[in-house]
């Protein structure tokens, strides 16, 4: 197999022109020998061209979870650009892929399957994607190849999650954004989670810092899913959390003020007024809010915050896509 031999302190460099080059083979491991490294290529005439030295030399294979970053890797070499075009994310929860398949590339789905195991070899269910449904939130799924089960333990930011996906809303995709909740917080506080679901939030944020969260959650099923991943993280938290099984509405109001509250707001709900009611400090309030619009958005917290007799600063954060020019935001609220 066909290698360009280069100097140790070059490597780097030359490994980045030659995937410029598009002559660097991925799919075999470099090897040192003494002060050089022997890079794979693909193309030797155009690496002698670019005055490189070439060998012939054995070098092994990457295993397949190293040689496919990703699906469309994989599929790259299987379907035409059209078909490609068609694919949705997908999200890896624990041991489960979900995904979505298009009407123009359904019958494409035995290869989608066969790429989503070649791509993560842990997985032991493929469900394919329904839509919401209920005042939870919660998808239909179908199982299109492996155990027939939904339900699984996903690990982030150093803790466990127990989910049903067929029982409670889940969205893996918040895992950076509880990560920066978590750091924003201070040792000390006084937290209130509203909608805290199966407690993805309140366990990131107790993984990490000495706090007091008060949770709230109406979905029973979420209920009982959130005191096992209590269990499941015990002896890994800092911070204490305390569930309340209810509708946020009825407990909130009953409650005291904490120093920050949090929102994780669902769609077609509005929990501005109770939230920026019950926190003394910060407001972390997420939404769905069309592009054109944030400016509204924020006007409209400017406007509750006055009658509530609070002087506020937003900042707003476009957190991830729902729809085109539809966007998850979370509008950071200070309150003095």
């Amino acid at each position: 197999m066909p290698a360009v031999k280069v100097k140790k302190n070059e490597a780097e460099k030359i490994k980045k022109l030659l995937k410029k080059e598009e002559i660097y083979d991925g799919k075999r491991r470099p090897q040192r020998v003494k002060n050089y490294i022997l890079f794979p290529i693909t193309d030797p005439k155009k690496a002698q061209n670019l005055g490189f030295e070439v060998v012939d030399v054995e070098l092994p294979m990457r295993p397949e979870r190293q040689i496919y970053k990703n699906l469309e890797s994989f599929l790259k070499e299987k379907f035409t650009n059209e078909e490609l075009s068609y694919l949705r994310r997908y999200d890896i929860i624990g041991d489960i892929a979900v995904i979505q398949i298009p009407p123009e590339i359904e019958h494409r789905e035995k290869e989608i399957v066969e790429g989503l195991r070649r791509v993560y070899p842990f997985l032991k269910v493929v469900a394919k994607k329904g839509f919401h449904t209920g005042a939870f939130r919660i998808r239909r799924y179908s199982i299109i190849w492996g155990e027939k089960r939904l339900t699984t333990i996903h690990k982030e930011n150093g803790i466990k999650i127990k989910v049903d996906l067929s029982r409670v809303f889940f969205n893996p995709r918040m895992k950076g954004e509880r990560y920066r909740l978590a750091q924003t917080v201070k040792d000390g506080e006084k937290i209130f989670l509203m909608f805290a679901g199966v407690l993805p939030y309140a366990l990131v944020i107790a993984r990490y810092k000495n706090v007091d969260i008060t949770t709230v959650e109406l979905n029973e099923e979420a209920v009982k899913l959130g005191l096992e991943n209590l269990k499941l993280n015990k002896d890994k938290l800092k911070g204490r959390i305390h569930l309340i099984k209810g509708d946020v509405f009825e407990v909130g109001p009953k409650l005291e003020t904490f120093d920050r509250v949090i929102s994780p707001t669902p769609k077609g709900v509005n929990a501005l007024r109770l939230a920026l009611e019950k926190a003394e400090e910060w407001v972390h309030y997420y939404d769905f809010v069309h592009e054109n619009e944030i400016r509204k958005f924020k006007e409209k917290i400017y406007r509750e915050c006055r009658e509530l007799g609070k002087k506020c600063e937003i900042k707003v954060r476009k957190v991830s896509d729902y729809k085109p020019h539809v966007f998850k935001v979370c509008a950071d609220i200070k309150l003095y």
